[in-house]
């Protein structure tokens, strides 16, 4: 099959094996994937990762590996729908065996045996075919479009947090970062009516969230004053660490979102001494993503910038990593 593969360097492979299903997996056929920071962070050496990037996507159940008898897994996550071939899907991106008796989106990502699609030991979806666990896939509804599908996974993100933070409408929340993530952070927040602000260094992003009625602001119009109670951390820089803890209140919540490789530099001393709670959001629950982009509360399509075919999918990366730009489609 077709696939682009990071070895040493990011390439195009027109004869990449197909992949092997173990019992309880599907083999689905990809048609579009998104280019994430995180797969241009691989690039940089984040995890050692080798293989075929790619984790956020939507496709069409092409087979299923059926699950042995007595094993613990359910076909199609959380939500109680079978999964049958045919069906168009997108899928979790933490993968475990299936004698494996994590359930739902949130206890496979804490799994100690598992491994991450496209991230971390297994091969994800910047290929025509991408081999997941049944339990890992749930249905698209007609009403969403591929290119909306797959921005399913960081939707199910920034949904995450207000599964971690209990938002109130008087707090005042910070989203630090205007790229993908932070635009769809931004977007999610509004939808609990707090004082949010959208903090970012690029003006024509901001205006996507403007055009929505969040209130945003530059970067450099920071006045340096302490009020935030809440500030989702999504710059994708190691240097967002410090600016997010500077714009916390004594006794705020910071909502770290950002994965890179390096280590960003944190003054732990003042964590300590202004009380600063951290709270690590990492994946979240898919079903509330569909539901939001089904309802078209969600803007997604405003955040694609350009699209390429699978075969110039290394120009994709590179159109990716220029500045000012949102989101790059793969279209398989």
């Amino acid at each position: 099959m077709r696939a682009l593969v990071l070895n040493d360097q990011l390439t195009f492979d027109p004869n990449y094996p197909v992949p092997a299903p173990t019992a309880g997996e599907a083999i689905v056929r990809v048609t579009c994937a998104g280019v994430c920071n995180t797969d241009i962070e691989l690039q940089r050496g984040y995890f050692g990762f080798r293989g075929v990037p790619g984790h956020e996507f939507v496709g069409v159940v092409e087979s299923l590996m059926p699950y042995p008898a007595g094993a613990a897994q359910i076909a199609a996550g959380d939500i109680g729908t079978v999964i049958t071939i045919g069906d168009r899907v997108v899928g979790e991106i933490n993968c475990v065996p299936c004698e494996s008796t994590s359930r739902n989106y949130f206890e496979r990502a804490q799994d100690p045996t598992r491994n991450t699609l496209g991230i971390d030991r297994r091969d994800g979806a910047f290929a025509d075919l991408v081999s997941v666990p049944i339990a890992n896939l749930l249905r698209v509804p007609a009403i969403i479009s591929d290119e909306e599908a797959v921005f399913v996974e960081p939707l199910a993100a920034a949904c995450q947090i207000l599964e971690q933070v209990h938002i109130k409408t008087t707090d005042r929340v910070f989203v630090l970062g205007d790229g993908k993530l932070g635009l769809l952070c931004a977007q999610v927040l509004a939808t609990t009516g707090c004082h949010l602000t959208a903090v970012g260094k690029h003006a024509n992003k901001l205006a996507i969230l403007r055009q929505r009625g969040i209130h945003t602001q530059l970067l450099g119009e920071w006045d340096g004053a302490r009020v935030a109670d809440v500030v989702v951390e999504c710059t994708g820089s190691p240097a967002g660490f410090e600016t997010a803890r500077r714009m916390l209140r004594p006794r705020g919540t910071l909502v770290l979102k950002s994965t890179y490789h390096g280590l960003p530099q944190v003054n732990l001393t003042m964590i300590v001494v202004d009380e600063i709670s951290i709270v690590g959001s990492r994946c979240g629950p898919f079903d509330a993503a569909l539901r939001l982009l089904a309802a078209k509360r969600i803007d997604v399509q405003s955040l694609v910038h350009a699209r390429y075919p699978l075969e110039q999918g290394v120009q994709a990366f590179e159109h990716a990593q220029r500045a000012g730009v949102l989101k790059v489609l793969v279209q398989v």
